[in-house]
């Protein structure tokens, strides 16, 4: 399940690509299928950099792929790696979790070269506060949402850079009651509601039938769990 639109972000044969934050590496095999480049991710959790490295791997020879994405365990405060090192940076579902939100910006900023494109995404602001509402162990749990994003006040601190907004959309509206049952029903994840629908999305995931992907992409406008925003970094002579 990919959150970024790889048809909106504009990837190139030998770009070099970050992925911020990468989790087990979903968007590292929807950028090595856009262009012939080479993918690094970067994610504080060891564990998902293992799962993420045999889930890639497995995938690469199901699909007799020689290309592999490079994974390293390193914090979005310190990036290891020198000034406009990358052609694009991914930062999806990041930013929710970050106490210091000032600090990963500015190494974004850093690491991504003038005329390169970023794209980040955050929970939509009011299916967010509903699940907060139900929960507040969806938030207070090791790891959980620090902040919910008002995306007006995002906009503004990323165009605080020389980034240029280009586009907008939502993503996973199907997503949204699974969360706020999975919220509401917390202390019970085996409730037959929570399997049931999960059950659903598992087949919409699968399958992409059209009554689903017809609902999803209606809904995603103004009920997408995730809000995803584009940019390009000005070249420096502008």
């Amino acid at each position: 399940m990919q959150t970024v639109d790889f048809n909106y972000f504009h990837l190139r044969d030998g770009d070099r690509v970050l992925d911020l934050g990468c989790g087990e590496g979903r968007h590292l095999i929807g950028a090595l299928l856009a262009a012939d480049l080479t993918a690094i991710g970067v994610d504080l959790s060891r564990e998902d950099l293992l799962s993420g490295a045999k889930k890639t791997d497995d995938w690469a020879l199901s699909v007799n792929e020689p290309r592999r994405p490079a994974l390293a365990q390193a914090s979005g405060y310190a990036l290891p790696f020198p000034d406009s090192a990358f052609d694009a940076v991914i930062c999806s579902e990041v930013l929710e979790h970050i106490p210091q939100l000032s600090r990963v910006l500015n190494e974004i900023n850093r690491v991504l070269r003038p005329g390169g494109h970023l794209v980040v995404s955050v929970p939509r602001r009011w299916p967010e506060r509903i699940c907060w509402w139900l929960s507040s162990d969806y938030h207070l749990q090791l790891g959980g949402h620090l902040r919910i994003f008002r995306i007006e006040r995002l906009r503004a601190m990323l165009e605080a850079f020389p980034l240029v907004f280009y586009h907008k959309h939502g993503a996973h509206a199907l997503h949204v009651p699974y969360w706020w049952l999975r919220c509401l029903f917390w202390r019970n994840p085996e409730s037959w509601w929570v399997k049931t629908y999960h059950r659903l999305l598992v087949w919409d995931l699968m399958k992409s039938p059209l009554v689903t992907r017809t609902i999803d992409r209606l809904c995603n406008p103004w009920m997408g769990k995730s809000v995803v925003l584009y940019y390009r970094k000005q070249d420096e002579a502008k």
